[in-house]
């Protein structure tokens, strides 16, 4: 494949993806409308008292991030496999791995950005402040990414297997400790007055290595789950 038609495919399936999931609007604002009912309740079922708000906020949030990119990542290639798609767009000879990049892109545009942006919102509900609140983002933007692409390599592994949803979340959850405990671990090492540039670089070095190895991994998991 050329070095031009390489982000033409990506591109191409990219917004071909966002358009599928804006006609199934439903099923793509579910995880966004899971996390933001999740994070309002603990505030009312744990109480008002505002040290106790902090120092569950960064766990909570975090816990229910990763549950809110759960909820949606089981469908990722299933429709598409049911329908022949997927095998149509493995024969036309372009790059698996941008095949299973884009779809990863694709989930976290849809589920995790619209996370990143509501997180400091809710951080106001659980009285953090307003440096806890940039860290919290900051950590969503470099961790969710993450989540929707060990998402993608588990959907691609579970792929037309039944109980395919449980086997997911059986997958990726344990995968997904490191990204949940260094995320939560900035915003708490703030509210102590600690820095959270360790977390940070460790949430970076993560995200490096899943975006350079699960594309790969995805696709020769696509590659056997079709064949």
């Amino acid at each position: 494949m050329s070095a031009t038609a390489s982000p033409s495919l990506f591109g191409a399936l990219f917004v071909r993806d966002l358009r599928l999931a804006l006609r199934r609007r439903t099923e793509a604002l579910l995880p966004i409308g899971f996390f933001v009912v999740a994070v309002a309740l603990f505030p009312l079922g744990v109480g008002p008292e505002p040290q106790t708000l902090r120092q569950i906020a960064p766990g909570v949030i975090w816990v229910c991030a990763l549950l809110a990119a759960m909820l949606s990542v089981s469908q990722l290639y299933s429709s598409d496999h049911a329908d022949g798609t997927l095998e149509q767009l493995l024969m036309t000879g372009g790059s698996t791995t941008l095949i299973a990049a884009a779809r990863a892109a694709a989930h976290w545009t849809l589920t995790g950005l619209p996370l990143v942006v509501a997180a400091p919102l809710f951080g106001l509900l659980f009285d953090l402040s307003a440096t806890a609140l940039r860290v919290l983002a900051l950590t969503l933007l470099l961790g969710t990414p993450v989540l929707s692409l060990l998402g993608s390599l588990g959907a691609a592994l579970t792929l037309g297997l039944r109980s395919a949803s449980v086997l997911v979340i059986l997958i990726v959850l344990p995968l997904s400790i490191p990204v949940l405990i260094f995320g939560s671990g900035a915003v708490a090492a703030v509210d102590a007055g600690q820095a959270a540039g360790p977390h940070l670089s460790l949430l970076g070095a993560l995200l490096i290595v899943t975006a350079l190895g699960v594309p790969p991994a995805t696709a020769a998991a696509l590659r056997i789950s079709t064949e």
